[in-house]
């Protein structure tokens, strides 16, 4: 039990060091001034089990003998086990066959007028979104995409090098960002809610430096995608990559607007990085509420009118404020999916290549999350509009 734990001490009157539960940190928490430095009492307001903890410590709060105090159990949800199962062992047939309804919507440039006659780009596309889907190299995954051709799913399988050129061009990165947005196109009647955040890829580039010592220094590059997210179906709506050290708050209107043109907008929820007026005022341009969370230092002062309107709203009703703005970790089991089933590392060398590749596993993303809404919400995908006779 938390409150009984030895490593609970008080270095100063009053200021206790309580272990956390979930990790091997700590928190400080200050008796008289009833607070502590853990996230759920920054974000609540209220007494957390650590504050409660030095309580009983301190003997402020007694516990009759024999008494356990447990933390309350997670709440837990029913999964469809039978659409389930569906799902995941016909995935892989169903992602061949909605991979190639997505690239028919791929123009193919003007043939050249001299030289060999060049490739299918929707053969391209779908060779680079299908080896990202398996998660091996291009050499290994060529099996797989050969058999795609006997089946059908491309006219022509492309030599592994033909890929990795294509993916080192840059006109190919809009047509991929593209096929994020249209990837989700199926789930626009479930999606209302959204959520919005990054996260980094791993590359293999490092980069090197000296410090002031002279001594050789070197770190890892990355890559980060920021993404919109519906909070239902888990899929991507809108999504841009960029460099490593990119700021997510400026790409929160360009995001928001991009989802806003496929999707009806109810709310955007964020964390505390994407907190400004700007923010703010572009999610109420497309007719949604933004449950972005306030600083410690946030007014209202001069804000916008749904500024000072969210603002009380989690000043005087913060429950109901948070359950709006909790679904913003839906964006985190986006990303934690993503990773886990296609890798948190990329393989391309070349940054324009790194940039195609992310956007390759956002797609494959869609794609997985949009089969298995065939069973679960009972959906037929279209991802093209029919086109006029």
């Amino acid at each position: 039990m938390l409150a009984k734990s030895k490593q609970i001490h008080e270095f100063k009157p009053g200021l206790f060091i309580v272990p956390s539960q979930a990790h091997g940190g700590s928190y400080v928490v200050d008796t008289e001034a009833r607070t502590c430095t853990c996230a759920d009492h920054a974000t609540t307001g209220q007494a957390c089990k650590h504050m409660w903890a030095a309580e009983i410590r301190m003997g402020r709060v007694e516990v009759p003998e024999g008494t356990t105090l447990v933390t309350p159990n997670k709440p837990t949800y029913r999964q469809n086990w039978t659409s389930y199962n569906a799902a995941q062992t016909n995935e892989k047939e169903q992602f061949e066959i909605l991979l190639r309804d997505l690239v028919k919507g791929v123009v193919q440039p003007a043939p050249k007028k001299t030289g060999r006659p060049a490739l299918r780009l929707s053969d391209i596309v779908y060779s680079a979104i299908f080896k990202a889907y398996s998660t091996v190299s291009g050499r290994r995954a060529s099996t797989d995409i050969r058999e795609c051709e006997q089946k059908g799913m491309i006219r022509r399988a492309p030599h592994y090098n033909s890929v990795f050129r294509y993916m080192e061009d840059a006109s190919l990165t809009p047509i991929l960002r593209g096929l994020v947005e249209q990837s989700a196109m199926p789930l626009r009647a479930v999606e209302t809610d959204f959520a919005i955040d990054a996260t980094g890829f791993s590359t293999c580039n490092y980069v090197r430096w000296f410090d002031e010592r002279g001594m050789e220094k070197k770190t890892q590059t990355w890559v980060k995608a920021h993404a919109m997210v519906g909070v239902k179906t888990h899929v991507i709506t809108a999504a841009e990559v960029t460099h490593g050290n990119q700021h997510d708050s400026p790409l929160l209107p360009m995001l928001t607007e991009r989802t806003a043109k496929n999707f009806t907008m109810r709310e955007v929820s964020a964390d505390k990085g994407y907190l400004s007026h700007a923010n703010y005022e572009a999610i109420e341009r497309v007719g949604a509420t933004p449950f972005i969370m306030f600083k410690e230092n946030s007014i209202a002062g001069d804000g916008p009118a749904i500024w000072k309107k969210l603002f009380h709203l989690y000043s005087f009703q913060r429950d109901e404020f948070l359950a709006h703005y909790h679904k913003r970790s839906n964006s985190e089991t986006v990303f934690s999916a993503v990773k886990r089933k296609f890798g948190p590392s990329l393989r391309s060398r070349l940054e324009i290549a790194q940039f195609n590749e992310t956007f390759c596993k956002l797609i494959a993303h869609n794609i997985v999350m949009v089969a298995h809404s065939i069973h679960e919400l009972g959906i037929a995908p279209q991802f093209w509009a029919p086109r006029a006779a």
